[in-house]
């Protein structure tokens, strides 16, 4: 590309010198011919006046005073009638310009000059000529030179620029060229190289979630079916197949809240449900891991509270919640129901030490953990809740409470409050 236009701007140089310059050289050489004849002849007539009052006078010619008037390297011949012939300088053998003059008395003056005078004066202006010409080609190629780099310089930056989004590297380099046109293909390029990174960092993060989301009750799937295995009681074997059937259907939930949340985290599938299932389900699920761990789980609150959410996210974000209790905390942990307004919430507290204080609400945010553990439970438990509309937060770091807003259908009839162990 650089010899295209380096070549293709000397091509316009050279036929605008060619026009322009031959057009120049033949109106020089004209100019040049023209005043060289008329200087010839104004001579001519300045050297047959001179004669002309000597004739008048009756004076001799004097060839002395005549070689005077005469330019260096002119030759005159004065012819006057009755009289012989007078030269004045060196004859010049041949190519001549040559001015005639006659005077009233019959006088002629033939005034020559070397025709080799002009010729010098018109390879001059040529010689000025081309070297003007031959500046104006280096100032072009240097131009073009400049033109082809300020263009062909861009071109191979966003041929890498492609080629490292096509490998795989999805950095936009935010550079800019100063042509419109380069640097619109630079910022579709950028916006491109910015869209797959954010759908690389989707992809990556929805593998991340689900890894981690999938993990605790998987096992716990493991150990149901583990315990169908080793029992006979037809009755055990239909109960732990049932709860076993309900946790598969709730991870099937949470896949696709996960899928949904990763394309469009705009799209919700709330729905009106009972918050106590949700709860209960909870309980009865954990509550033998806390008995392995020697520990105690409890739900008290309100009764018959109906929330708008999505009832597996809603599951996992609650499993979420008492997997880190049983994790990190200490103690009994709660589940509190209550009602705030048109909200429901559902309370999650234990008797550990709490969330370190310099942490606080960063505890949601990916990759931060106060006890070496992966850091994404709690931010996809977030995102989880939000997806519904509502909420999850810390509400004191010790003893840890951590809370989570749904909206509620429509207020409930006022119910005591209970404690379940």
């Amino acid at each position: 590309m650089r010899r295209r236009l380096i070549n293709s701007t000397l091509a316009v140089v050279l036929v605008v010198i060619a026009v322009f310059g031959v057009s120049l050289v033949i109106v020089e050489t004209r100019t040049i011919t023209s005043s060289a004849q008329d200087r010839i002849e104004s001579e001519a007539l300045r050297l047959v006046g001179i004669v002309e009052a000597n004739v008048l006078e009756r004076k001799p010619i004097d060839p002395v005073r005549l070689a005077e008037q005469l330019d260096a390297g002119h030759y005159a011949r004065i012819a006057i009638p009755g009289q012989p012939a007078v030269e004045v300088g060196a004859a010049i053998p041949d190519g001549v310009i040559r001015g005639t003059a006659r005077g009233e008395q019959g006088e002629v003056v033939t005034v020559e000059e070397s025709r080799s005078t002009v010729t010098k004066e018109v390879g001059r202006t040529l010689a000025v000529v081309g070297a003007v010409a031959l500046l104006a080609v280096v100032a072009a190629v240097l131009l073009a030179v400049r033109q082809a780099n300020r263009l062909a310089s861009p071109l191979t930056d966003l041929a890498e620029t492609a080629e490292r989004l096509g490998s795989g590297d999805p950095r936009p380099r935010h550079r800019r060229y100063g042509v419109p046109e380069l640097d619109r293909v630079a910022d579709v390029l950028d916006s491109s190289a910015e869209r797959i990174g954010r759908m690389l960092t989707a992809e990556r993060r929805l593998a991340a979630d689900a890894s981690h989301q999938l993990r605790t009750p998987l096992t716990a799937l493991s150990m149901r079916l583990e315990e169908i295995t080793v029992t006979d009681d037809l009755e055990t074997v239909r109960e732990e197949a049932t709860i076993a059937l309900t946790q598969v259907e709730r991870l099937t939930d949470v896949v696709q809240r996960l899928l949904t949340n990763s394309r469009d985290p705009r799209t919700g599938s709330a729905v009106p449900f009972d918050l106590d299932e949700v709860v209960k389900q909870q309980v009865e699920e954990w509550r033998p891991a806390y008995r392995s761990a020697g520990r105690a789980i409890v739900r008290s609150g309100k009764q018959g509270v109906r929330a708008v959410g999505t009832p597996g996210a809603v599951s996992q974000v609650l499993a979420t919640l008492v997997e880190n209790a049983l994790m990190h905390g200490g103690g009994t942990v709660a589940i509190r129901t209550r009602v705030i307004g048109n909200q429901a919430v559902l309370e999650v507290t234990d008797e550990g030490p709490g969330v370190p204080p310099d942490l606080g609400n960063r505890i949601f945010e990916r990759a931060i953990s106060g006890r070496n553990s992966t850091g994404i439970g709690l931010a996809v438990a977030r995102d989880l809740a939000e997806a519904d509309g509502g909420r999850l937060e810390l509400l004191q770091t010790k003893p840890p409470v951590f809370a989570l807003f749904l909206s509620r259908t429509a207020p409930e009839r006022s119910e005591p409050q209970t404690t379940v162990r």
